[in-house]
């Protein structure tokens, strides 16, 4: 159920804010590490529309899209030439640490950037296009499961990325065996997988539910499966979950940002309460339920989670084939 925050924490917040140093000035961007469409260029595109709104920024945030290596390009930019700019903010989720996990960004890891915040999650999805002789995810893992080759699958991230592991993962859980047999086809975001979908060249998306909201709308696909504990809310209440249809397969995609490392600690402690700040509002609140999204933040530190998530998604990885 979606948590409504309330105006008394919003209030803190901002009260917070006002009482910090430093503040930005100038253009503020936001790089999403896709191209336009997907969840990074969603949580670059509204976070920043939101941001504007609370009078959080000067003016508005421009998007940076910067495809390339499942985020590594934005990442290595980030890292190697924009690494003490205050004024800048980078869309990360699952797909990110995922990466620096299977070490994808070659002579990089996560205590390069800091971790800004979290900005909600988005549950996983398995998806066909509407016409599809598939009428469920048992259906479409029996025929994994009878032969691992006779099934495509397309997703945003690279082979060994986050939405590529959710689909091994029910695949996993249905008894699936030969797992890297599966074909699985990486496109730079989740727009352009559904498409290959919806065209028939592709049998199934592996994604979440905010990259398939568009392309639900419009009739192209049917949602199989929700990879979470329970149905989400609202609009999205009739999609089934694994979990009911008898596959335990769980995958909750977090949304957030990090910023360079060599940032102010004036900026640093100024970003990330603006994230907090946005995060409570009811305008984010209405983004999330708009698209699916989920309240997740998690308790403690936020760069100790995202170590403890490195650590947990490469002990998967090896435990499916992935990592040696």
């Amino acid at each position: 159920m979606m948590i409504k925050r309330t105006l008394s924490l919003v209030a803190a917040a901002a009260v917070s804010l006002q009482a910090l140093a430093w503040e930005p000035s100038g253009k503020v961007e936001c790089i999403a590490p896709s191209d336009p469409g997907g969840g990074w260029d969603f949580t670059c595109r509204s976070a920043g529309q939101v941001l504007q709104q609370l009078e959080l920024v000067p003016g508005t945030v421009q998007t940076i899209n910067m495809a390339g290596a499942g985020g590594g390009v934005a990442y290595a930019h980030t890292v190697s030439k924009r690494r003490d700019d205050d004024r800048l903010l980078v869309a990360a989720s699952n797909a990110t640490t995922t990466r620096l996990a299977q070490g994808q960004f070659p002579g990089m890891n996560a205590d390069m950037v800091t971790w800004v915040g979290t900005v909600g999650a988005d549950y996983g999805v398995i998806a066909v296009r509407n016409d599809s002789p598939v009428e469920d995810l048992p259906q479409l893992l029996e025929a994994m499961k009878n032969d691992p080759r006779s099934v495509k699958i397309a997703g945003a991230s690279a082979r060994g990325g986050w939405d590529h592991l959710k689909v091994l993962i029910a695949a996993k859980a249905y008894g699936v065996e030969q797992l890297p047999h599966i074909p699985y086809l990486s496109y730079n975001n989740g727009g352009e997988a559904l498409t290959q979908v919806v065209g028939g060249q592709v049998d199934a998306f592996t994604g979440d539910i905010s990259e398939v909201t568009g392309f639900l709308e419009s009739g192209d696909i049917r949602v199989l499966a929700v990879l979470a504990e329970e149905r989400l809310p609202g609009r999205f209440n009739e999609i089934p979950t694994a979990r009911e249809q008898g596959v335990e397969a769980i995958g909750a995609n977090w949304r957030g940002f990090y910023m360079p490392k060599d940032a102010s600690d004036e900026s640093k402690a100024y970003w990330k309460q603006a994230v907090a700040t946005l995060y409570a509002s009811d305008q984010w609140q209405a983004v999330m339920e708009k698209n699916g999204l989920i309240p997740f933040q998690p308790a403690g530190d936020f760069d100790r989670f995202i170590r403890q998530q490195v650590d947990s998604v490469e002990a998967l990885s090896r435990e499916i084939g992935l990592l040696k």
